[in-house]
């Protein structure tokens, strides 16, 4: 059985979940599985019930449909998934109507938790770009994490960064960086998310590590 649980109202989306986890857990082993740990011959076995080990378990996927090649090996084996005796629970964020309805076929029991348009707090971009440009490393990181948990996309900001370097180099703004740094810095932004997409790295990780050594 399928159980998903997704949506960008995290607080209620997390409430339900952690109860649904408690009713359901008992004495049974559950399997936690992210993006960084996802391995395709483990989840094959735990749908297929190919050990002993891993009969009458729960699995909770976390955050998996982020990457792209996961979120396409789990949409071609959902159907096997659904079929099995394990239980397989999935906390995600927003989904697309594509992949509900791909879960939808595989007679899953969807929990769907969105914020009112309304009541959706966006984002200023600039102060991650304001932060960078006055170097200060930990409002830049804290602002990039408060951009990731608002579900800001990844090009936005890599956008509004490249725009406050080159706005520095402009004006010759070099109290903080030197000319050669903020070159530097403009160039491996304009290849940093293309080249972790290529290469199958976290393109979440590649820019927050970006963030973190930029000075």
């Amino acid at each position: 059985m399928i159980y998903l649980f997704s949506g960008d109202d995290v607080k209620n989306k997390h409430l339900t979940y952690e109860k649904f986890i408690k009713s359901i857990s008992q004495d049974r082993e559950i399997f936690f599985v992210n993006r960084n740990d996802f391995n395709k011959n483990q989840i094959e076995s735990l749908y297929s019930g190919s050990g002993l080990f891993f009969q009458d378990c729960i699995v909770v996927f976390q955050d998996v449909f982020e990457r792209e090649e996961i979120r396409e090996f789990i949409l071609e084996k959902l159907d096997l998934i659904g079929k099995s005796g394990t239980t397989f629970v999935f906390l995600e964020g927003k989904l697309s109507k594509l992949i509900l309805d791909a879960f939808k076929g595989a007679r899953a029991e969807l929990n769907i938790f969105e914020l009112p348009k309304e009541k959706k707090e966006k984002f200023n971009n600039f102060l991650l770009a304001n932060a960078f440009g006055v170097k200060n490393k930990l409002n830049l990181w804290i602002y990039f994490r408060q951009a990731m948990d608002k579900g800001v996309g990844m090009e936005e900001l890599t956008g509004v960064l490249f725009w406050k370097i080159k706005d520095m180099l402009i004006k010759k703004d070099f109290r903080k960086f030197s000319e050669t740094e903020l070159k530097n810095s403009a160039s491996r932004l304009s290849y940093l998310l293309p080249e972790a997409r290529k290469t199958g790295r976290d393109a979440e990780a590649v820019f927050e590590q970006f963030l973190l050594e930029a000075f």
